[in-house]
Formats: structure tokens, C-alpha cells, sequence
């Protein structure tokens, strides 16, 4: 079993570089789908959900070569499959996206329910919603969703709430439908957009990603391209708080700035020094950090998966905080780890009270979700003593090459294997 071992109290200082973002690569690689030809994607995060999406495309025929370490190749003409293999899909909640995928390239898909972090009821009832409306029937058979349509046509689809995932996949699923489709109520977050750009860029027609309402005519062909993931805005935003955190001085590298003006807001509100350039932002403290309220809300709101880690921020503020979770459910089960380290929260319902300390102290601690675990690792990183992350295979799914990235700018962080314990069975 890994973990993560470190020991804090150490001010970060240097440069760090951003990866390709997450909730657009788990999108754009099933999106290689609808491709005709072959496709160039870089910019692509090694992380674990991208290695479970190149595996499903793999395993449904795909040709997947790795050009670079974050650069992939990837032909989709030889598919003759539309049902994703149950182990890999249910390891991740974004193989949903295979869904619209293969309903776009082959009018059926079959793909188990999805996987994922634990944050609560997370239906698709949104997603199976613009499947029907594109013409697609659907029945779930013991775990499985059937998708199949004689033919798909462009149709008005009206999100009940606004939802991310669902937006992606009915744009997915339209793009080579007949006429023109109109998404309502969508989700506007940059890796919709991004999304968008690389149907596009294979001969997609696309229009208002980024706004609540969507247009897409179809069309019949998608031809190859070269097209690069946009850096990730809360990676981006996770290493600003840990430099923060630890009272000390980077430039994070790589990213768009005005994808992350939500967390920038929040930062400066609470005395964080933030820089920004043409493709990076530089955060130091050099005063006391003070209190504020939060609430998480759809872009551009602040993001809900940067929830934990500024949570964490405030308890070395002065002052009492409040934060307010709009998105999802049960997203402050991190709250009982980051007590163990001396934090004082409260948690009503969707709504914690944080009593700033100053101050957190190294504890044996466990990642219950990806951001979770990213919260503890900045705690980690600011408390005094050593801290040691069990079940980092949460923060790995969003996180490549964390603990590398984070000892280039002084962070004291190692990675270490720990064999699991086995109990014999009394006789």
C-alpha cells in the first residue's frame, strides 16, 4: 500500500509547472471516438483516469501509441465496439463519457454506471434526458446502460440543473446527429470549451461553448487533428494554496490566469499576494492571512473542487470562516482528517464553520476523494511535523507527478510502499 510522507513546515519557493487539465482530458480522449482519422492529443496529465480512458479505447480497438510522456496518438478506425468492459469503466465516474461517444459513432453504446469519488448522489438522469431527446432509448440492466438509436436527430435539449457532465455528453452525442441541436442551461466551464475547440478542430460545428446556450449543427465526417488539453485550472489552483499555506513564494507555470480570476478573488480576499502574467501567476504571503466566506457554485462561481484545499487555507486564518458547499453532497468528509491534525470545523449539513488556529500539527491521515486528498497533502505541507496520506490512489487520479513537482519548490514529500497487513483467520 503507498503513501505519502511529509514533513512540513517548510515555506515553498520556485517555479512549478501545471499539467493538462483532468475534466478536459477524461473528455477529449473518448471524443477520439467520432474521429474518422487519427488524432494527435497533447498536453494530456498522466494521471490515473487518463490511463483508465486510453485502456477503454484500447480495449474497444483503438490503436493508443504514446509519442511523448504527455502526447498520444490515437486511431479509432479500427473500433467495432460499443460496450466499454465493466472492471475498467466502473474505476472512474467520467467513463460515462463513452456513452455519448459511442452513441455518436455507432447510435448504441453499453456502459456500466459509473465509478469515482464518493460525493454523494450523482445521477445521470440529466445525461439519458438529451439521449432521448437526440432519439436514443435507454434501459439500465443490472448495472449496465443500453443505449440505442435507429438514427440520431438534432433536437432542443433544457438541463433541469446545470450539470457539466450531461452538457459534454450531449454534446458528444449531437455532433454527427442530423440538424441542429440546442443545449440549454449548460454547464460553462473551461473544459467545456475545450471540449468544444477539439470537435471543431476535427470539422465539428459548434457554437457558444462557454455560454448557457449551445448550438451544434451536425455533421458527417471528422478528420484528423493535432489539438493540445488546456492546462488545469485546479491543479493550478491547488499549488497556489499550497504556496500560501506554507507562507512562501512561487510561480506557477503554465496556466491561463483568467480561468482561475474565482480562486484568484478568494486568495487575494484573504491576503494572498497573486501576480499574474501572460501564462503565470505568482502567489507569496507576507502578512497574516485573514477570514471570509465561501461558497462553491457552477463556473464561473467559485469551483466546488477547490472546496477542501481552501478550506484547509483558512484554518491558518484569523478569524472564522464559513463555507458553503452548493454543488455536491458529502464533500466535507475531510473534515475529520484535518481535525486530527488540530483544525477546528464544524460541519451543519452543507455548511462548515472553520475557527482559524494558525497552526496544524503532522497526523497519520487518509485521502477519502481526489480533492480530499489534495487538501491534506497542503496541510501536510504547512503543519508541523510529519504527516503521512494513506489511500493516495484518490489524489492520483487527478494528480500527476505531485510529489515530484512539489520537492522542486522545497516541498519535503516522498512517496513510500508499506506492505498490507494480512490477518489470519482464528481456527
Amino acid at each position: 500500500m503507498d503513501k505519502y510522507v511529509i514533513r512540513g513546515g517548510n515555506p515553498l519557493h520556485g517555479d512549478i509547472l501545471v499539467s493538462g487539465a483532468k475534466n478536459a482530458a477524461v473528455a477529449i480522449i473518448p471524443a477520439a471516438l467520432l474521429c474518422d482519422e487519427e488524432c494527435i492529443i497533447e498536453n494530456v496529465p498522466n494521471i490515473s483516469d487518463v490511463s483508465i480512458c486510453l485502456r477503454i479505447l484500447y480495449e474497444l480497438g483503438a490503436q493508443v501509441d504514446m509519442l511523448k510522456k504527455d502526447t498520444y496518438r490515437i486511431s479509432c478506425k479500427g473500433v467495432r465496439s460499443f460496450n466499454v468492459p465493466y472492471e475498467s469503466a466502473k474505476q472512474m465516474r467520467a467513463s460515462y463519457y463513452f456513452l455519448g461517444a459511442l452513441l455518436g459513432k455507432f447510435g448504441k453504446a453499453r456502459v456500466s454506471m459509473p465509478g469515482g469519488c464518493p460525493l454523494g448522489d450523482r445521477p445521470i438522469d440529466q445525461h439519458i434526458k438529451a439521449f432521448n431527446a437526440l432519439g436514443a432509448r435507454h434501459c439500465n440492466d443490472h448495472g449496465m446502460i443500453d443505449l440505442a438509436a435507429d438514427k440520431l436527430r438534432g433536437n432542443q435539449i433544457y438541463f433541469d440543473v446545470v450539470t457539466v457532465g450531461a452538457t459534454m455528453n450531449a454534446m458528444l452525442a449531437a455532433v454527427k446527429a442530423e440538424g441542429l441541436t440546442i443545449i440549454e442551461n449548460a454547464a460553462k466551464e473551461p473544459h467545456i470549451v475545450d471540449l468544444a475547440n477539439f470537435l471543431n478542430s476535427m470539422g465539428a460545428d459548434i457554437m457558444g461553448a462557454g455560454t448557457d446556450v449551445i448550438k451544434i449543427r451536425g455533421v458527417k465526417y471528422l478528420h484528423s487533428t493535432t489539438y493540445a488539453v488546456i492546462p488545469d485550472q485546479i491543479e493550478a489552483g491547488t499549488f497556489m494554496v499550497a504556496a500560501a499555506a506554507t507562507g512562501g513564494d512561487v510561480m506557477v507555470r503554465g496556466v491561463i490566469p483568467k480561468h482561475l480570476e474565482p480562486i484568484t478573488k478568494k486568495m487575494k480576499k484573504i491576503g494572498v499576494n497573486i501576480e499574474e502574467f501572460d501564462d503565470a501567476v505568482r502567489v507569496w504571503v507576507d502578512g497574516p492571512l485573514v477570514k471570509t466566506s465561501i461558497k462553491t457554485q457552477p463556473h464561473p462561481g467559485f469551483p466546488t473542487d477547490m472546496q477542501p484545499q481552501m478550506a484547509t487555507l483558512l484554518t491558518l486564518a484569523e478569524g472564522t470562516s464559513i463555507v458553503t458547499e452548493g454543488v455536491w453532497e458529502q464533500r466535507f468528509r475531510y473534515v475529520d482528517e484535518l481535525r486530527r491534525m488540530g483544525a477546528d470545523i464544524s460541519v451543519d449539513g452543507k455548511v462548515a464553520v472553520i475557527a482559524g488556529t494558525g497552526k496544524l500539527m503532522g497526523a497519520p491521515v487518509k485521502a477519502c476523494d481526489l480533492r480530499a486528498g489534495a487538501a491534506l497533502v497542503i496541510a501536510g505541507l504547512a503543519a508541523q511535523g510529519v504527516t503521512e496520506i494513506e489511500d493516495i490512489h484518490h489524489i492520483e487520479r487527478g494528480y500527476g507527478d505531485i510529489e515530484e513537482k512539489l520537492r522542486g519548490i522545497g516541498g519535503c514529500i516522498e512517496k513510500v510502499s508499506s506492505p498490507s497487513v494480512r490477518v489470519k483467520k482464528a481456527l
